[in-house]
Formats: structure tokens, C-alpha cells, sequence
């Protein structure tokens, strides 16, 4: 299962990473709703955990604007404000359901569950040519065998199959997957590309990894 968090307080946020983290989940971290809706576009997630005070966009503005363009992605708003007609505001936005802080880690990760439940099996997968990643297991497999990816090779497969034929910039792979926080060289992106390339070679897979030069990469079916 893939989370997208939109929490603006640095600590709260980081807290909340690990616990996913902890418990077998890919997560991305965002800080507004802006951002939410820019990371919802690119990416798939099973989940938005969504605050509801937060700079430049609100989580009940993201909230409506995701509603309004038809995405049915489960939110969970996880919030200080705990009145009434704050909870009353968020399940009518949108929200599938309202928790409010201080929680307790169990609660929210049995909401998450809850939430998610109706999830087929179907919506879980990607397929490009006899390739399909899981991405609820992280496995990748083809008719000839499987490999269950590690987090951010899978974070990179994921990109490359919900956009085929996409040229992906290895400046977009570093923001989507490593963050402006991070501290990794970009020559990190060239270094899982490679190792996606020996894995799509192991499963016979009828699909590559293609270089376009000062461009980015894309997955195309090898003809």
C-alpha cells in the first residue's frame, strides 16, 4: 500500500513516516494541499491522509478540488480541529473519514485499513506489456518469474508503468522519490534504473528502459 501525507509540521510528519514505515507501508511526504494535488497527478496511492490547517492550499480546499475532478482516492483527514461542524465540514468535502489529534498509532492504522478495504485486488496492479507490479505486495512478475522490489525501486517501476511511453526526467524521479529534502546525487536515479534493467532482463520481460539523451527515461515495449 502506497500513503501520500499532507502534514505541515516537520516533526508530526516525520513521526508519521516512521510508523508507516514500521509497518510495511511506502509513503510520500507533502506539506500543503497544493503539493497533494501535484504528487496525486503523477503518482498512485492507495490513501491521502490529509491536516486541514496547512500554508498555500488547505486540506478542505485540496479536499473539494480532488472531489471535484472526479479522483475517488480514500482521504482520511487527520486534524486538530475537533468540533462538530469541522468533522461535519470534512465528510461532506469529501473525506471517507475524520480523526482528530492527539491519535493513537493503532487507531490510525486500523482507519487506514478500514478505509482501504474496499480496494479490489484489480486496483492494485499495473500492467505493461507481460509485466505486473503489485502494488500492494511490491511485486514485480512476469509469466517467467517475480521479484519483490525494494522501496524506492518499486516507488521508480510504479512511475514507469502508470506513465508508459512518458519520458521521465531523472530531476523528476529525485523529486518524487528522494525529496527536496533528500541528500542524495542525482547519479543515484542512473544507479536504480540499473537495477530495474537487470531485473526486467531476469523476468524475459518484452519491455525496456529507454534513454533519451539530457531528456530523462521512459518505458516502451521493445518491438
Amino acid at each position: 500500500m502506497r500513503i501520500l501525507l499532507a502534514e505541515d509540521e516537520p516533526s508530526l510528519s516525520r513521526a508519521l513516516m516512521k510508523i508507516f514505515e514500521r509497518n510495511g507501508y511506502s509513503a510520500d511526504a507533502v506539506y500543503n494541499g497544493k503539493e497533494a494535488l501535484d504528487f496525486l497527478e503523477c503518482g498512485v496511492y492507495d490513501v491521502l491522509i490529509l491536516d486541514v490547517m496547512m500554508p498555500v492550499m488547505d486540506g478542505i480546499t485540496a479536499l473539494k478540488k480532488l472531489r471535484e475532478a472526479d479522483n475517488s482516492i480514500p482521504v482520511l483527514i487527520l486534524t486538530a480541529k475537533a468540533e462538530i461542524d469541522d468533522k461535519v465540514l470534512g465528510l461532506d468535502s469529501g473525506a471517507n473519514y475524520y480523526l482528530t489529534k492527539p491519535f493513537d498509532a493503532k487507531e490510525l492504522l486500523a482507519t487506514i485499513r478500514a478505509i482501504t478495504r474496499s480496494t479490489t485486488a484489480a486496483d492494485c496492479k499495473l500492467s505493461f506489456g507481460n509485466l505486473t507490479l503489485d502494488t500492494a505486495t511490491f511485486e514485480l512478475s512476469s509469466p517467467n518469474g517475480s521479484f519483490k522490489l525494494a522501496n524506492k525501486e518499486f516507488q521508480m517501476c510504479e512511475l514507469f508503468m502508470a506513465n508508459p511511453h512518458s519520458i521521465i526526467s531523472a530531476e523528476k524521479f529525485m523529486e518524487k522519490i528522494w525529496g527536496f529534502e533528500s541528500d542524495a546525487e542525482i547519479n543515484v536515479v542512473w544507479v536504480y534504473i540499473s537495477y530495474l534493467k537487470k531485473k526486467l532482463s531476469a523476468l524475459g520481460a518484452n519491455v525496456e528502459i529507454k534513454t533519451s539523451r539530457n531528456a530523462g527515461y521512459s518505458l516502451e515495449e521493445i518491438t
